[in-house]
């Protein structure tokens, strides 16, 4: 490539990068995987170093990748957290053993010795001990600041909250999830139909970086400390002393270190842990190599990005080739119809695959995917089985496209795929797929509120084969619900008086009850305003629907296809039969004191989540928005309050505290 070549390709890696450092960094949700991440980056580094007059401090190869999330309190890191130089093969390996020993004969230093460490593949934090109490903790951020995550860090059990000693110390370390942990999460998001977490590290990243604690506290995080940052009044003259010591004084130390004296035995410490790596309890991306020697390390510095005196191996995916058998679809719970890859058994990283999930349909054709066709198969992450290419030089002519289906394979209902969606649908309301969770939401208290007809009781209803549609609550009796308990009589009557009473709900709570996708509480009473009753609300059309405010054209062909459907009427009908009212009752009266009013949320706030506070607004008429703008009504600003307050202010928007909030809230 010529000059002219070369900055161009330059420029198109720093936005690749960038781009996949924000989504992997800051949004948790890579679209790639770390290796494809990595051999990007590589490929960067090699043109910048071969044309070093291209170089600029922005570029990601010189600087930390992450920043610090909106709602955090930024941390100022006493001592930085680098980040490690990447190499992907043994040759790099022994070029920085010798460049070590180079130093240390240039130092007058004897041969030097190194402790190789697994990269466990987490979020990097730092935690802070004032008189050996834990005061803060903070993200690695940029490397320079960070975000204060105190309260999450602690919720991790193995996490000490006093030491034994009154030492003032700065240690770091790595959040994970365990493999098994990992497993378990993504198999309960599965049972209940939500998106599962791409890898255990950005599962561990995400849980982290919440702004509610309590949701962190459900996570099954973990932490393993492998540096001290900074201590007082201790003195040490390697690393593995450092290890030893933190073991000591009860901190969980990374598992994985062993002590190296020359280039052969590190080669075989990283061959090792490669061997070993699907034994291990956590998920990793390479093996460490550190200089233990720290006078040694002084000397020979760092870089603004790099220690100089530690790099990182990784290790490339294990990929095998199997064949794609069939392409089966599953329909969860919400009605989402995910197709599913049927596999010529294969074993990779340790576990036989025989199936895997291929999402979506864009999926699919993205990857030229054909029934019949060899693939590549690999474990992202070490966790999760993923097809990575169809083998196209060894098609025969034999394979089949694939189409997904328009008709649920459940019920035979239609199935859609929305606009900006990826996901198809079953648009049946008596689906067996979907029956657990629209019963669930049914029965809820934003719906019908059938006080104690929670998940659990829904569950053995449904087990007991006593319930088959959503009109089926309305059929049972005294005896069927005091069946289900011992001594079960009031429970029974509380159940049935809940159900009784449901039946003279307003028309607005039957509208959500149905569950129509993208109407809530709030479209409803709209819609059961306009329309007085069920009936001529099936009747309306797509253009009259959209007319209407809080509305508009999605959620308009959302009501139109949900009416249209048999399942739906029969489902009407047999509800109509059970004597719940499907007309307007007289209008409650509402306060709608924040009626026309828009209020855009930012920073922390100390009294409410965001979520708790933008309820607030919608039951008073108002709207949140996350963007500020002319059309603003008021900003609420907690701490850290960023860019959003700054524009409020340019723009001459009305900012109010939690305290003016909840004055106007009175």
């Amino acid at each position: 490539m010529d000059k002219k070549e070369v900055k161009k390709r330059i420029e198109e890696l720093k936005k690749l990068v960038e781009y996949h450092a924000k989504k992997y960094y800051d949004e948790d949700k890579p679209e790639i995987s770390d290796f494809e991440y990595d051999m990007l980056m590589l490929e960067l580094s090699k043109l910048e170093n071969e044309n070093p007059e291209l170089i600029v401090k922005t570029s990601l190869t010189q600087k930390v990748g992450g920043t610090v999330k909106e709602g955090f309190q930024k941390v100022e890191h006493e001592v930085p957290l680098q980040s490690l130089q990447d190499v992907f093969n043994f040759a790099e390996i022994e070029n920085f053993v010798q460049r070590i020993e180079k130093q240390t004969l240039e130092n007058g230093i004897e041969q030097p010795k190194y402790v190789v460490e697994t990269k466990i593949d987490g979020l990097s934090a730092a935690i802070e001990y004032i008189d050996g109490k834990l005061v803060r903790g903070a993200t690695r951020g940029n490397g320079l600041v960070g975000e204060d995550v105190t309260e999450n860090l602690k919720t991790i059990k193995t996490i000490p909250k006093e030491l034994p000693e009154k030492i003032n110390m700065i240690v770091r370390g790595e959040v994970f999830i365990s493999k098994r942990d990992f497993d378990k999460m993504n198999q309960e998001r599965e049972k209940n139909d939500e998106e599962l977490f791409a890898n255990a590290r950005n599962a561990a990243a995400g849980s982290l970086r919440q702004l509610d604690s309590n949701i962190t506290k459900k996570r099954p995080l973990d932490m393993y400390i492998f540096n001290v940052q900074k201590i007082e009044g201790k003195e040490f003259n390697s690393h593995y002393e450092e290890l030893e010591y933190l073991k000591e004084i009860g901190f969980n130390v990374n598992p994985v270190h062993i002590y190296c004296k020359n280039k052969e035995e590190i080669l075989n410490a990283i061959n090792k842990i490669g061997k070993d790596r699907e034994k291990l309890t956590f998920g990793i991306d390479g093996a460490v190599v550190k200089v233990d020697d720290l006078e040694l390390r002084e000397k020979i510095g760092t870089t603004s990005k790099f220690p100089k005196w530690a790099i990182a191996y990784k290790y490339p995916p294990e990929r095998k080739e199997t064949v794609l058998k069939d392409i089966i679809c599953q329909v969860g719970r919400t009605g989402v119809i995910t197709p599913m890859a049927i596999l010529e058994p294969v074993k990779v990283a340790g576990s036989t695959i025989s199936k895997t999930t291929l999402h979506n349909e864009d999926f699919i054709k993205e990857k030229d995917l054909k029934i019949g066709d060899k693939v590549i198969i690999q474990k992202a992450g070490d966790v999760i089985p993923e097809i990575v290419k169809a083998v196209v030089s060894k098609r025969t002519g034999e394979e089949l496209d694939y189409e997904m289906p328009r008709i649920c394979p459940v019920c035979g209902a239609e199935a859609v795929r929305e606009p900006g969606e990826a996901a198809i649908r079953c648009t049946g309301t008596e689906c067996p797929a979907k029956l657990y969770r629209n019963l669930v939401h049914f029965v809820s208290r934003e719906a019908m509120n059938i006080d104690g007809l929670g998940e659990n009781i829904i569950g053995i209803l449904l087990e007991k084969q006593m319930i088959a549609n959503i009109a089926d609550i309305y059929t049972l009796t005294f005896e069927d619900f005091a069946s289900l308990k011992k001594n079960g009589n009031k429970f029974a009557q509380n159940l049935v008086d809940s159900i009784n009473a449901s039946k003279q709900n307003d028309l607005y709570r039957l509208i959500t009850a149905l569950g129509i996708r993208q109407v809530g509480v709030k479209a409803s009473k709209i819609l059961a305003k306009k329309f007085n009753n069920i009936d001529k609300l099936a009747k309306a059309s797509s253009v009259e629907l959209s007319y209407l405010d809080e509305i508009g054209p999605v959620v308009a062909n959302n009501i139109r296809e949900f009416f249209m459907q048999e399942q739906t009427m029969d489902l009407i009908s047999k509800l109509k039969k059970a004597g719940v009212n499907t007309k307007r009752l007289e209008a409650d009266t509402e306060d709608n004191r924040f009626e026309g009013k828009t209020f855009v949320l930012t920073g922390a706030l100390e009294k409410y989540t965001r979520d708790e506070a933008s309820k607030i607004i919608e039951e008073f008429g108002g709207k949140t928005s996350g963007s500020v703008s002319k059309k603003t009504s008021y900003v609420l600003a907690g701490e850290d309050a960023g860019s959003k307050l700054a524009k409020a202010e340019k723009l001459g928007i009305t900012v109010i505290t939690e305290e003016e909030f909840e004055e106007m809230c009175k």
